[in-house]
């Protein structure tokens, strides 16, 4: 197993990637694009999700293809980003030919970042930035920066306004964002882009290390440990319901069916428990899709497809907080873990 030069989803022959972010407040979208399809499945995990379009990707569900994904901020208000890039496919005959139409199916997922600028002495504020969210026009102009040159990573698209670690409270979190990651073995490629916005602390799994996740105070550097703040009973303090989710996609150029693009959007889930803690709670979203763009030609190998799906997933959320930056903003400051 090595990683690959251009080690972000992007090595896959065929995906696009575009970010947009907004430059009024910590938000924005990515787009992922297969303008000549991929066959899909999704798995939701978290108990507060914010998906659109989830359903048709059901195995037993009519709709073998998609032609694109949007991760986006702006918690179910951001669902708009996708109709953008629904206009920007179907303006190049990109989509389903449905009779005289053409459908581009666009499945999305979102993170929510609207306390993020609203945020004082650990109380939410009703000011008018929650109102800044990507939109339709957000969606579009992330297609039209979408290429296949290696994925930013960090403090961009839907990760701008990203955090990690809010068991103590949103002002005790860390910068979450994009993270990406690529793996080829045997001649197949499985890679993953995952934008982490988890309750929980970011861990390495390879060394246990914890590298982003709840600090002791708001105006501290220091990590709390949640897992062993909560086995010796640290309770969460100030939750904010459904306001915390790590979504993402992993991709593969073997040849896949619908069921076992279904399979690696539930085993690339394993990538998050090895690498959250704790990872799919009542407060999260966490959402995963699996795209399969056959254009290696082989059939797939679901033992190795697994192992590699749950790998690349994993290390795609320790880049996302690698990559983050401080965020400083309003009265917020979430330090990243650099």
């Amino acid at each position: 197993m090595k990683a690959i030069h251009n080690n972000s989803l992007t090595s896959l022959t065929g995906i696009l990637v575009g970010h947009y972010t907004d430059d009024r407040r910590p938000t924005g979208c990515t787009v992922v694009l297969c303008p000549k399809g991929a066959v899909a499945g999704v798995d939701v995990r978290g108990a507060a999700p914010g998906t659109r379009e989830t359903d048709a990707l059901s195995p037993s569900n009519t709709v073998q293809e998609v032609h694109g994904v949007v991760l986006t901020g702006g918690s179910a208000y951001g669902l708009d980003a996708a109709g953008g890039v629904m206009r920007w496919l179907e303006e190049r005959g990109h989509g389903l030919q449905v009779g005289p139409a053409i459908v581009p199916i666009v499945p999305a997922a979102v993170i929510f970042d609207l306390w993020v600028d609203d945020f004082s002495n650990g109380q939410i504020k009703n000011g008018t930035s929650p109102r800044i969210r990507p939109d339709a026009q957000a969606g579009y102009l992330a297609c039209e920066a979408a290429s296949n040159e290696p994925v930013a990573q960090g403090n961009v698209g839907a990760g701008a306004g990203a955090t990690v670690g809010k068991l103590n409270g949103p002002a005790c979190a860390m910068k979450g964002g994009v993270g990406s990651a690529s793996l080829c073995v045997n001649g197949v490629t499985v890679a993953a882009l995952v934008v982490c916005n988890a309750l929980g602390d970011v861990i390495d799994p390879q060394t246990g290390q914890l590298l982003a996740g709840a600090r002791i105070s708001g105006d501290s550097r220091q990590l709390l440990d949640v897992r062993q703040a909560q086995l010796n009973g640290h309770g969460v303090t100030n939750p904010i319901g459904g306001s915390n989710t790590t979504i993402g996609i992993v991709a593969t150029d073997a040849v896949l069916t619908k069921p076992q693009a279904h399979r690696l959007a539930q085993v690339a889930h394993d990538g998050l428990a090895r690498s959250i803690r704790p990872v799919h709670t009542p407060m999260d979203g966490d959402t995963l899709f699996a795209l399969g763009t056959s254009t290696s030609g082989q059939t797939a190998d679901m033992m190795l497809l697994s192992t590699l799906a749950a790998e690349v997933t994993a290390m795609a959320v320790v880049n996302a907080v690698s990559a983050a930056k401080d965020l400083r903003f309003g009265q917020g400051w979430w330090p990243a873990m650099g």
